[in-house]
């Protein structure tokens, strides 16, 4: 016998809110009430939802096809989520697909955030009230181009750990985070009434590939706390053959078919729906090399020849917004390469939410494909050209000090990750600077223990540059007491591939002066919250009058009457972070590609703006706006050499 009621929607459509068991409760007898409860719950719990018995996906028992699109909503300000999705859904899409970043939602062990930017609930709810179906993507690990791959790095404090195995350290961890996510998810699903169809097994396991037990317990770890929709692996061709889990529908991740991918997939999974989970709309950047980019025309021929052929689709990225703050990975196999700030993709969409010829041809060729009219597409957002920024102010690194929270002594140098920061959770983000006292001069070897890049300074004037291209560093010689400061930047931890296991930060071993560690190390977190940032306000600054000593904060004001989104630009500028009101809007560096920072309008004001510019090197009197980024000269990915690191 049912006690209480089910919340039960009748209706098959992803929004779940349409068709509604309307009943006047007066005129049913309890009894009436009950009989009418346990055929709504019944009809509910047979409720089929999307399936992979035969050659195509069924849906509520009739022919589906799966027509994706990324779009992750940690990397779009929340004001634009609606704006996002309303243009997936008019370019002809059914279904939304999104990461879940870990990292983010755990900062710290024990500390979860679902709230505001973080929302996931909000955002898969907006998706159903625009009737869009949803595939999540819950990892733990997600790649993405994300800091380690969306795992937090307080993982790494374990000095045996071993990331993406059985390994206790790591499934305990995975199945604190699941307790607290999976419940969230659970409602959401399509048997209950939500748009969630399928969901994930972690992300590219056969790329990867160290613990054949693995998978079996993501598996495990989701179906135990109640995901029954269909499961799905996710890996490129190489993949394929060690990425697979019983019980679970492969799917394949691609960019051209001239490889012969789609047909392995079917060969290796016969009598099974064919569906490549990302199709690479183009491709990301890395600081120093060229922007990458992937013919629109050569991309909707791959596409409709997809079509034709009955494979469904999500598009890897349908829009791919920005790594915000410092959350941008790194690629190393072999060679590292920390990756930008803009995460645009050369997608369909670019990085503020335009249109692109991607865009109008994709959605061309999915109303031939469509029974039915689809949506207009929304107007394009406005974005303005604000008068540049006059800098008034600066702080020196030196000074700034004062606000840092967490400074800690040691013999020897202790990496981010080890560090006694955020509840001992370790620094996850940003700068490290160890400083000690040096009585000599001679040649300073990093032993290759900077990660990734510091800065040299003998009593706070630079004298070079220590990463893993160059390990040595001339100091002059001298007889006096002198301090030697290393200002160590994590660049970004990798995301993908074996190197995956030895990403921590900061400085990782001894450095030797004359080939003698040296000893008695300070360190301060320079992680750059927003709290270190509201502490810097409250010092005294310094007039631009007066030449600023770099490193430095500057400081300057932007006044708006009608907050709209624009691009910040920093011409002749060196490196550095760009924080407005606060918010961490990513790195900038003269290396390019990327030439200029999304600012979202949501996160101006009216009236008075604060835009304050960390720089390593040079600054100049203004700070610069733009109506569309500038990313400099292109380079096609066909043309290009890569690997398929998704």
């Amino acid at each position: 016998m049912f006690s209480g009621h089910c919340s039960i929607d009748l209706d098959f459509g992803p929004a779940g809110t349409a068709n509604r068991a309307s009943v006047s409760a007066p005129l049913l007898s309890a009894a009436n009430l009950i009989v009418f409860d346990y055929f709504i719950c019944k009809r509910m719990s047979e409720r089929e939802g999307l399936r992979a018995d035969s050659t195509h996906f069924t849906l509520a028992g009739a022919p589906f096809r799966i027509l994706g699109g990324s779009i992750h909503y940690f990397r779009v300000p929340r004001a634009h989520w609606r704006d996002r999705l309303l243009k997936l859904k008019a370019c002809g899409l059914n279904t939304l697909t999104t990461y879940v970043p870990w990292n983010l939602h755990e900062p710290e062990r024990g500390v979860y955030v679902f709230q505001d930017q973080l929302d996931l609930e909000a955002y898969i709810r907006l998706a159903a009230e625009l009737d869009l179906w949803v595939i999540l993507r819950p990892g733990p690990y997600i790649c993405a181009e994300w800091d380690l791959g969306g795992l937090p790095s307080w993982l790494l404090q374990d000095k045996k750990m071993k990331l993406r195995t059985t390994y206790s350290g790591f499934t305990s961890a995975v199945n604190s985070y699941f307790d607290k996510l999976i419940p969230r998810i659970t409602p959401l699903q399509y048997k209950k009434g939500g748009p969630i169809i399928a969901v994930q097994v972690e992300n590219e396991y056969g790329s990867y590939a160290k613990d054949e037990q693995y998978l079996s317990f993501v598996k495990e770890a989701l179906m135990s706390r109640g995901i029954s929709e269909l499961l799905m692996t996710s890996d490129n061709r190489e993949g394929l053959k060690c990425g697979g889990v019983d019980g679970v529908l492969q799917t394949v991740n691609l960019q051209k078919l001239s490889y012969g991918d789609v047909q392995h997939l079917a060969e290796l999974q016969p009598q099974k729906p064919l569906m490549v989970m990302e199709y690479w709309s183009g491709w990301f950047d890395v600081w120093g090399e060229l922007h990458h980019v992937f013919s629109a025309q050569e991309m909707i021929s791959i596409v409709r020849e997809l079509l034709d052929r009955g494979v469904s689709i999500n598009f890897y990225m349908f829009h791919g917004g920005s790594s915000f703050g410092f959350m941008s990975g790194a690629v190393d196999l072999g060679t590292y390469k920390p990756q930008t700030s803009s995460y645009d993709y050369d997608a369909p969409l670019t990085e503020s939410g335009d249109y692109t010829t991607k865009y109008h041809l994709l959605r061309s060729l999915l109303s031939s494909y469509s029974k039915e009219p689809i949506l207009e597409p929304p107007a394009v957002q406005s974005r303005r050209v604000y008068e540049p920024v006059v800098v008034t102010q600066h702080i020196s690194l030196w000074e700034s000090l004062q606000c840092v929270q967490t400074s800690f002594r040691a013999d020897d140098p202790v990496s981010m990750e080890n560090l006694p920061a955020n509840n001992n959770n370790g620094q996850s983000y940003g700068y490290t600077l160890y400083q000690t006292d040096i009585y000599s001069g001679g040649e300073l070897n990093s032993r290759n223990h900077v990660r990734d890049r510091a800065l040299v300074f003998i009593d706070r004037e630079l004298i070079g540059v220590l990463d893993y291209r160059t390990q040595k560093v001339k100091i002059p010689q001298s007889k006096s007491e002198r301090t030697l400061s290393l200002l160590v930047e994590n660049c970004g931890r990798v995301n993908y591939g074996p190197a995956l296991d030895s990403q921590q930060k900061g400085l990782v071993g001894d450095i030797t002066l004359e080939n003698v560690p040296l000893k008695k190390f300070t360190m301060h977190c320079l992680d750059m919250k927003p709290g270190f940032i509201n502490r810097l306000q409250s010092r005294k600054w310094t007039s631009v009058s007066e030449k600023p000593t770099y490193p430095a904060f500057f400081r300057g004001s932007l006044v708006v009457d009608q907050p709209t989104d624009t691009f910040i630009k920093l011409p002749n500028w060196s490196k550095g972070v760009v924080f407005v009101n606060g918010q961490n809007l990513g790195r900038h560096w003269s290396v390019g590609p990327q030439k200029a920072l999304y600012l979202p309008g949501p996160w101006l004001k009216t009236g008075e703006n604060e835009i304050i510019v960390f720089e390593e090197f040079k600054a100049t009197e203004t700070i610069h706006f733009a109506e569309n980024p500038e990313f400099g000269k292109t380079i096609d990915v066909s043309t290009q050499l890569f690997c398929t690191l998704m």
